[in-house]
């Protein structure tokens, strides 16, 4: 069981080391969007045009409330394009760190109480923490 541990820990090490290689990234979405202009004489109006575009932009929600961002072609959507796709290799690595330490946790056995003062030492603290929990919400 060690030895399954230090596999594992090795494994954690890696993918944490994966992420301080990440560089910048950011949350969103990068969308292509084609628009009419409303002129009756524009060639977008006429049936089976897309509209004027491509206009790039990005946008995201953080905390309940939306951002949005008209991008320019070139180095500025290059640079969004890079940032964005390395927050979702962030989430990826994210998400294996934490069944990988799941697992960790699921073979490190819980420890045994030798006497009863132990006990009542970590029930009192046991108590504590929860009436903190309950005076939270």
């Amino acid at each position: 069981m060690p030895d399954q541990i230090s596999k594992l820990e090795s494994k954690k090490t890696a993918l944490l080391k994966k992420i301080r290689e990440l560089g910048d990234f950011r949350r969103g979405t990068i969308s292509i969007n084609y628009r009419k202009c409303g002129k009756k004489n524009c060639a977008c109006a006429k049936p089976g045009h897309k509209g004027h575009g491509p206009q790039y932009l990005w946008s995201t929600t953080i905390k309940g409330k939306s951002y949005a961002k008209n991008l320019k072609f070139g180095p500025e959507l290059q640079k969004y394009i890079t940032e964005t796709d390395n927050y979702r290799i962030f989430v990826e690595l994210c998400d294996k760190i934490i069944n990988i330490n799941q697992e960790i946790c699921d073979l490190r056995g819980v420890f045994e109480i030798e006497d009863e003062s132990e006990a009542t030492a970590l029930k009192k603290k046991l108590e504590k923490y929860f009436r903190k929990k309950l005076k939270r919400k």
